[in-house]
């Protein structure tokens, strides 16, 4: 098949999956394009990324705009799935000619889209995503996530320092996660933190996606006897990962790893008590001792707004990470004034940004030169009611010493009495 043929064909296939356009605001807006996770299995993050993706529009265009332009978007759904991302981007870029380019959101999503970024030449901001660009390298693509220089080490980090504290240290890790670019890329980076740990792996396998039945995965890690157990996995899995976990009767010394599920308040709902115990990472969480005024105030409003599209009513890391997009693109047009692709980048690359998540610069691979991720244990959560779920008493930090919040229940056992 030629390229030109592929082209067509990816063009059609994002043709068929439906845009949603703002209306024009002025005679001559400023176009972001960009993907959006609004339907499958990302859905629950994608709403909220999307809904904080249009407070800082709103904002924005209160303010004058981007080189006095109103900012409008353009924007499809990729319905969590990688295979549709390329022909989206091929469409924001060749039909709808859109002067900017954001996400995709997650790690799946935003590494399938960077070969379309390498052929146009444009820039992007992968929205939490691990590692993307870890074998790509393309100096246009820039991360709004806070793992730091080795994101791939970063997602585990924590978890193994806290085991290795524990006395006496575990002996044993079973690895489990995806198998596809995010539970790869956290695999991959558990695997390294785990032998540097001087852990023996008893076990470490990825499942396929889509896998909906967890308790043969959960039977065969039990099997090995782990001491401690880390798990990678996207928002379905995690429900049932985590329910298989307590129907087998798993009892780790340490249990948690990156569950993306358990920052989606309908998710937590459904899990409720079952996620007691668990120490999982975390990019961001609402505690006193991390809330800015600016931080409080985007949620009082996104939490207002979720009323209202009746989407996750907590908003809980993906609405920050979401409007920080949008600071980002406009720190760097308004630094290099100028809409230019490539004079984007190199501004990027060479200054420092101010967003309401943190200020940090941009390393080589468009990763955070500085990590600022934490772990945090769910604890003495009784039911699934929203005020229960949404208690962050009940998600105290215990990793690193500077954001704690809590002290760590060990072993996993003790959590769930």
């Amino acid at each position: 098949m030629t390229k030109a043929i592929f082209r067509a064909l990816a063009i059609a296939a994002a043709l068929l999956l439906g845009a949603s356009v703002t209306p024009a605001r002025a005679a001559d807006p400023i176009k972001i394009g960009f993907s959006m996770a609004l339907t499958g299995g990302n859905a629950g993050a994608g709403q909220q990324i999307l809904a904080a993706l249009q407070i800082w529009r709103e904002d924005v265009n209160a303010k004058g705009g981007l080189l006095g332009r109103p900012v409008e978007f353009v924007y499809y759904d990729d319905q969590t799935n990688p295979t549709t991302v390329p022909g989206i981007y091929t469409k924001l870029i060749e039909v709808d000619k859109v002067d900017l380019l954001l996400g995709p959101y997650a790690t799946n999503m935003a590494a399938a889209a960077i070969p379309t970024l390498i052929e146009h030449k444009r820039t992007s901001f992968g929205i939490l995503a691990t590692a993307a660009n870890s074998q790509f390298h393309y100096p246009g693509y820039f991360s709004i996530n806070n793992t730091g220089p080795d994101p791939e080490r970063a997602v585990s980090a924590g978890f193994f320092e806290i085991a290795m504290a524990q006395n006496p240290k575990p002996k044993t890790v079973a690895l489990a996660g995806s198998d596809a670019e995010f539970g790869q890329n956290a695999l991959a980076g558990a695997r390294a933190n785990a032998k540097a740990a001087g852990l023996q792996i008893v076990y470490d396998r990825a499942y396929p996606p889509p896998t909906s039945d967890f308790t043969p995965i959960v039977r065969a890690i039990q099997a090995t006897n782990p001491d401690i157990v880390y798990v990678a996995a996207y928002p379905p899995d995690s429900i049932g990962f985590i329910r298989a976990t307590n129907q087998v009767g798993l009892r780790p010394k340490l249990f948690g790893g990156f569950f993306i599920g358990v920052g989606i308040a309908a998710m937590k709902q459904q899990l409720g008590p079952l996620m007691n115990g668990i120490v999982n990472y975390g990019a961001l969480l609402p505690t006193p001792n991390i809330m800015t005024p600016e931080l409080d105030s985007l949620m009082k409003k996104y939490q207002e707004r979720a009323k209202t599209l009746g989407i996750d009513p907590l908003g809980w890391t993906f609405a920050p990470f979401g409007y920080a997009t949008g600071e980002v693109i406009a720190v760097a047009v308004n630094g290099a004034q100028s809409l230019d692709h490539a004079k984007l980048a190199d501004y990027l690359h060479s200054h420092p940004i101010k967003t309401i998540l943190a200020t940090f610069s941009f390393g080589p691979d468009g990763e955070w030169t500085t990590s600022d991720t934490m772990f945090y244990q769910m604890q003495g959560i009784k039911n699934g009611s929203l005020e229960e779920v949404g208690n962050v008493a009940r998600y105290p930090i215990v990793w690193p010493d500077k954001l704690k919040t809590g002290t760590l229940i060990y072993p996993y056992a003790d959590a769930l009495k």
